[in-house]
């Protein structure tokens, strides 16, 4: 079966600065390991892949990337790099990869510009945000130039994960919780929340969102989430499709990245849908064989296994040859 993997990191040795604020919620030997096969590319990527029957990386700068920069001519001159570069490493590689641009948010005009540039010259296939900008979130009417864009692109913005602005008391004293081990899912999934409070889909109602580790425990919240708006206090937000689940259902996109689980994946599927998840490794975090055993091996139909593994992704990324769109 094709296997098409849709969050799959990278970083350049000019950029490995931005993400040392990482290091410290991993144990040494695993940052060390990860940080090696991040600057790989090619080599030592290409035989995991051929080795676990990855067809197919959409490579991201990982987490935070050009997010943590905070000159923002500095942040626009390091996005046009790194996706000039990450468009040469594609053009060598073509069948193997594909990519997302890296966005200079702290300039939202310039970054609309290099995101329509990354996808009609460069030919990436949307772009990847890591969490916030410096503490501004993507639903920030500055950052409204963007999103304007990615719809009449056609494109995707994946938003994932990074450390967070700061931490609630809840966290006091337990260092251990903070990082993708929970904080930055807390993190992520409140940034979507307040995408749809904040109006960015009933602006944009074909924009599009992906969001890996199998949604961040959004697609287990939604009845939940569709009864208590009725009941809060709405301070003044009308949603113009009335419940929440409404636009997570259209606008949102999951993918299985980092969690190679059988049951939240068939819950996923009963609450947003097949044709809404694709296939992720979370490379270098998490192993590819384990991820593409995990695809394979699910209680599912052939047909939702094809589209979780490359339908979807040839879909929405426009990466299936014209015929078979």
């Amino acid at each position: 079966m094709k296997l098409i993997g849709l969050e799959e990191h990278f970083v350049t040795p000019a950029l490995v600065g931005h993400g040392t604020s990482t290091s410290s919620i991993a144990q040494p030997k695993a940052w060390a390991e990860a940080s090696r096969r991040l600057l790989d590319l090619t080599e030592e990527r290409l035989e995991a892949m051929d080795a676990a029957g990855l067809a197919m990386q959409v490579l991201s700068l990982n987490s935070p990337g050009i997010q943590a920069e905070t000159d923002p001519a500095a942040a626009v001159r390091q996005a046009v790099t790194v996706n000039d570069h990450l468009a040469g490493v594609i053009s060598r590689h073509p069948d193997r990869f594909a990519g997302f641009a890296a966005l200079p948010l702290q300039d939202p005009e310039r970054a609309a510009a290099e995101l329509e540039r990354a996808v009609t010259q460069l030919g990436l296939r949307g772009a990847l945000v890591n969490a916030h900008t410096n503490g501004t979130y993507l639903d920030d009417p500055d950052l409204r130039v963007v999103w304007e864009r990615a719809e009449a692109l056609d494109v995707p913005l994946y938003l994932h994960p990074a450390n967070g602005v700061d931490l609630a008391h809840v966290f006091s004293g337990h260092p251990e919780l903070v990082g993708p081990m929970w904080s930055w899912g807390i993190d992520t999934a409140t940034h979507v929340l307040r995408l749809i409070f904040g109006g960015v889909f009933d602006d944009f109602p074909k924009a599009k969102l992906l969001l890996g580790h199998m949604g961040e425990g959004l697609p287990f919240t939604l009845w939940r989430m569709d009864s208590r708006w009725d009941f809060h206090a709405h301070h003044g937000i009308e949603l113009k499709r009335g419940k929440p689940s409404e636009y997570l259902r259209e606008n949102l996109y999951i993918t299985t990245s980092g969690v190679c689980s059988a049951p939240p994946l068939l819950a996923a599927m009963l609450s947003i849908g097949a044709d809404h998840i694709l296939f992720g490794t979370d490379y270098p975090f998490e192993e590819i064989d384990t991820a593409t055993r995990f695809l394979r091996d699910a209680p599912i139909s052939e047909a939702d296994r094809a589209k979780i593994g490359h339908r979807n992704a040839e879909r929405l990324l426009g990466l299936a040859p014209a015929e078979q769109r």
